[in-house]
C-alpha cells in the first residue's frame, strides 16, 4: 500500500491537528491527490463539511467566520497570488496553509507581507504532489503531456513547465519514501536525460541538506525512461479488467464517467474503481476479461441469496437485524449493479468494433514475426466496414512500427488504403509516429530481435505456444524489470547521472516514464512485487494513457510542431 498510505498520511496530518469545523481548498491537481487517497465520507469525519477550489473561493465575498479554512495546494506562482488576494481580505476564521512541495523563500516572504491579519496559523509543505492510483502506481496528470515529443526549440517555455513538473513530482515522491536515489536514464531520449539531470541537480545540490536521509540501507535506483522507447503498449487493446475499462470507457483518477456511454441513474453516472475501496476490484483488477465474467456471475449469485434471505422477515429481531445489515446491503448492491454494468458495456463495444478480429492481429503485430501474413491480415481488416476507423489506424501504426524498414512498398500501399477508408486519419500520423518512435529513436530491444538472447526466447515462446492468444504481448518494461532484477540493465543503453554507482544489492526501484504509463505495465509492475525478487518496484508516469489519449497527445504534438516550426 506503499504509495497511497503515504499521501493518506500526509493528509491526516492535515487534518487530524486542526479541531472544530473546517472547509477544504484545493486546486486542479491537488484535488486529485487527494480524491484518490480519501473518500468524502472519511472528509466528513474529519469534520471537513465542504470542499472548494481556490479560484471559486476567490470569486464569493460571504465571511463564513465559523470555519477554519484549509488549504492544500500545489506552490505555484498562481497559487501564491491567489492566496495574497484572499489573505488581504479574509472571510474565514483561521488560516492553515499546507503546500505539496517545496516553497520558495520569495513565496513565503509574499505569504507573509500578505497576512496582515495575523490569522494565517501555519505554513507547511507536505510532499504528496502526486496522484497515487495504485499502491505501486502514480501519475501526475500532466495536461500538456504532448510536449515530450517536441524538440527543445518548438516552445521552450512549455518544455521547461513539463521538465519542472515532472521533477517536482519525483522528488516528492522520494521525500515521502525517505530516500534519495542513484539516478538512470534511456541513452536516446533528450528529455529523459533533462529530467533525470535536473532531478540529481535538485537532490545532490540545490536541497541536498532536505534529501539527506542518513540511512543506511542500499541507495534506491530511479531509472527515466521515454514512452517513445515503447510505442506499441499504448497502442493495443486490452483484455485485462482495469485495462480493459480504461481503453473501452476511460477511467480518470480511478473514477469512471458513464455519461458518455448511456443513460444512467444519478447515482451511477460515475462510479469509483479503487483497489483500496472495493474489494471484488482489487480480487480482479488484472484478471483476463473471460475469467471476469465467470466472477461477477459468483457474485450475482451471492447477493441473490442475500437478497432473498433478506426478503423473509417475519418478526421484529429479522426487522432490527436487516436494518443493522441495511448499509452493508447497499454497498453490495452499488457494487454488482457497477461491475455488471461495466462488462455489459464493454462487451457490447467489442462485439459492435469486431474486438477479438482486431486484438488478435494487433498480438501477432506486436509479438510475432511474418511479414507477408501481417500485411495480409491488416489488409483485410481495413477493408471490414465494421472495423472503426481508430481501430485501422492503430492497425496500420502498428504494421509499421513493426516492419518500417522491411516492406516500405506495402507500408505505402497500407498508408493509401488507410486514407481512402479513414479518410479523417492522414497518413502523415503514421508518419510522425514513425519520426518520433521508429526503431533509430528508441533504446532497448522492443521486439525482441536485437539481442540473441532475446531471439532464442522468443523462438522457445513460439514453439510452447501462448496460453492467451489475446494477452500474449509483453511491454518493453516486463523486460527491463527482469534485466534489473537480473543486474543485466546496460550502462551503455541507460547511463548514470554524475559519478553515483550502483553499490550492493538494489531493493528498490522507480521507474518514470516520460510521457505516460499504460495499466497493461502497471500490471507489470503489481505482478512482478509478488515475486518475491527482492526488488520493489514503483512505476510513475506524466499520465496515464490509453491509445485514444496516445494519439491525441501524438496529433497535438503534430500540429505544434507544423505550426511553430513547419517540421513536419
Amino acid at each position: 500500500m506503499v504509495l497511497v498510505n503515504a499521501v493518506r498520511d500526509y493528509i491526516n496530518r492535515i487534518l487530524q491537528d486542526i479541531s472544530g469545523m473546517k472547509i477544504l481548498i484545493l486546486d486542479s491537481a491537488t484535488v486529485s491527490i487527494v480524491s484518490v487517497a480519501y473518500s468524502q465520507s472519511e472528509l466528513l469525519q474529519k469534520e471537513v463539511f465542504l470542499v472548494e477550489f481556490v479560484d471559486s473561493i476567490s470569486m464569493s465575498k460571504e465571511p463564513m467566520s465559523h470555519l477554519k479554512a484549509v488549504y492544500f495546494l500545489r506552490p505555484t506562482s498562481e497559487n501564491i497570488q491567489l492566496m495574497r488576494r484572499q489573505l488581504a481580505k479574509p472571510r474565514f476564521g483561521e488560516y492553515h496553509l499546507f503546500f505539496s512541495n517545496m516553497l520558495k523563500d520569495t513565496q513565503l516572504h509574499i505569504l507573509a507581507d500578505s497576512d496582515e491579519h495575523e490569522i494565517v496559523r501555519q505554513v507547511q509543505e507536505f510532499f504528496a504532489d502526486f496522484v497515487a492510483l495504485d499502491p505501486f502506481h502514480f501519475t501526475l496528470n500532466i495536461a500538456s503531456n504532448q510536449m515530450y515529443m517536441l524538440p527543445a526549440v518548438v516552445d521552450p517555455s512549455s518544455l521547461l513547465h513539463f521538465c519542472e513538473r515532472v521533477v517536482d513530482g519525483i522528488a516528492a515522491l522520494f521525500l515521502a519514501l525517505k530516500r534519495r536515489p542513484i539516478i538512470r536514464y534511456s541513452r536516446t531520449s533528450d528529455i529523459a536525460k533533462r529530467i533525470a539531470q535536473e532531478a540529481a541537480k535538485l537532490m545532490y545540490q540545490q536541497e541536498s541538506g532536505l534529501f539527506d536521509f542518513r540511512r543506511t540501507e542500499v541507495t534506491p535506483l530511479l531509472l527515466v525512461i521515454d514512452r517513445r522507447d515503447d510505442p506499441v503498449a499504448p497502442l493495443l487493446n486490452q483484455w485485462t479488467y482495469q485495462a480493459m475499462v480504461h481503453e473501452l470507457i476511460g477511467i480518470q483518477d480511478n473514477k469512471v464517467d458513464l455519461r458518455n456511454i448511456g443513460k444512467f441513474p444519478k447515482d451511477q453516472q460515475e462510479v469509483v474503481l479503487s483497489s483500496e475501496q472495493d474489494a471484488f476490484f482489487k480480487a480482479n483488477m488484472y484478471e483476463n476479461f473471460g475469467d471476469i465474467g465467470m466472477n461477477i456471475k459468483r457474485m450475482v449469485d451471492d447477493f441473490q441469496q442475500i437478497a432473498k434471505s433478506n426478503q423473509n422477515i417475519q418478526t421484529v429481531e429479522d426487522m432490527a437485524k436487516f436494518v443493522d445489515n441495511y448499509p452493508q446491503y447497499r454497498k453490495m448492491h452499488g457494487n454488482v449493479s457497477k461491475h455488471v454494468t461495466l462488462v455489459t458495456e464493454m462487451s457490447k463495444i467489442v462485439e459492435e468494433r469486431k474486438l477479438m478480429l482486431v486484438s488478435e492481429v494487433e498480438q501477432e503485430l506486436a509479438c510475432n514475426g511474418g511479414q507477408g501474413a501481417a500485411f495480409e491480415a491488416v489488409t483485410n481488416l481495413l477493408n471490414n466496414d465494421s472495423v472503426s476507423d481508430i481501430d485501422r489506424l492503430r492497425l496500420v501504426m502498428l504494421y509499421a512500427l513493426r516492419y518500417e524498414k522491411e516492406s516500405p512498398v506495402q507500408l505505402m500501399q497500407l498508408f493509401n488504403k488507410l486514407a481512402s477508408r479513414s479518410p479523417k486519419y492522414k497518413p502523415g500520423l503514421v508518419q510522425f509516429l514513425l519520426k518520433q518512435a521508429g526503431v533509430d529513436k528508441r533504446t532497448g530491444d522492443l521486439y525482441g530481435n536485437r539481442d540473441l538472447l532475446n531471439i532464442a526466447r522468443n523462438m522457445a515462446r513460439g514453439l510452447k505456444g501462448v496460453e492467451n492468444v489475446y494477452t500474449q504481448h509483453q511491454p518493453l518494461l516486463f523486460h527491463i524489470m527482469e534485466s534489473i532484477t537480473k543486474g543485466r540493465l546496460k550502462d551503455v543503453d541507460y547511463p548514470f547521472v554524475g559519478n553515483h554507482f550502483q553499490q550492493g544489492r538494489l531493493q528498490e526501484v522507480v521507474i518514470f516514464i516520460v510521457g505516460g504509463t499504460t495499466y497493461e505495465e502497471s500490471r507489470a509492475v503489481a505482478l512482478q512485487n509478488t515475486t518475491n525478487s527482492g526488488i520493489r518496484f514503483i512505476l510513475g508516469g506524466s499520465a496515464v494513457l490509453n491509445s485514444k489519449r496516445f494519439l491525441k497527445d501524438l496529433e497535438e504534438a503534430q500540429r505544434i510542431a507544423r505550426t511553430t516550426t513547419g517540421l513536419v
